[in-house]
C-alpha cells in the first residue's frame, strides 16, 4: 500500500471511529477507553505515513498530546467534562497540528454551545427531572470532522 493510500485509509478509520464515539456518547453518554485508545494508538502510523520526523516533530505530538489531556483533565476535575471527553480530544490531539488543533478546540465549544441547547430544550420539553448530561463527545467528533473535512477533503480552496 503506497503512502497516499495509507494516509487516506487511516483517515477514514480515524472519521469512523469519531462517528462511532459521536453515536455511543448520544446513545449512552459514554465514550469507551478502547475507542480512545483505538485512536491515540492509530496516531503513530499515521506520523509515519506522513514522513514526520522522531525529533521534532513526532515529540512535539506527544508533548501536544499530554498538554491537551492535562488541561482537560483539570475540567474533569472541576465537573465540567467527562471522563471520555478527555480522553478523546488528547487522542486526537496527536493527529493534528497545534495550529489546526486549536481550530478543532474553537470549533468544539460553539458545536458544544449548540449541543447543550439542545439537550436542555429536550430536557425541558420532556420534564425530565435532575440535571442533563451533555454529550460532548458528539461536539468533539463533530469539531474534528469538520477539520479533517477542510484541512484533508478540501483540495479546492
Amino acid at each position: 500500500m503506497s503512502g497516499q493510500y495509507f494516509q487516506w485509509a487511516l483517515m477514514i478509520a480515524l472519521c469512523a471511529l469519531l462517528i462511532a464515539a459521536a453515536i455511543t456518547d448520544m446513545r449512552s453518554r459514554i465514550i469507551s477507553n478502547r475507542l480512545n485508545m483505538t485512536v491515540a494508538l492509530l496516531a503513530p502510523l499515521w506520523w509515519l505515513a506522513c514522513g514526520l520526523d522522531v525529533w521534532p516533530a513526532m515529540a512535539t505530538q506527544l508533548l501536544l498530546g499530554a498538554i491537551v489531556f492535562v488541561l482537560f483533565a483539570a475540567l474533569f476535575a472541576l465537573g465540567m467534562m467527562g471522563g471520555g471527553d478527555v480522553k478523546l480530544l488528547g487522542a486526537l490531539a496527536l493527529w493534528f497540528p497545534w495550529q489546526v488543533l486549536m481550530v478543532l478546540v474553537m470549533l468544539m465549544a460553539v458545536l458544544g454551545g449548540a449541543v447543550t441547547l439542545v439537550v436542555l430544550i429536550h430536557h425541558r420539553i420532556a420534564k425530565k427531572a435532575g440535571q442533563p448530561e451533555i454529550p460532548y463527545g458528539v461536539a468533539i467528533s463533530l469539531a474534528a470532522l469538520w477539520v479533517i473535512g477542510e484541512r484533508y477533503l478540501n483540495q479546492f480552496a
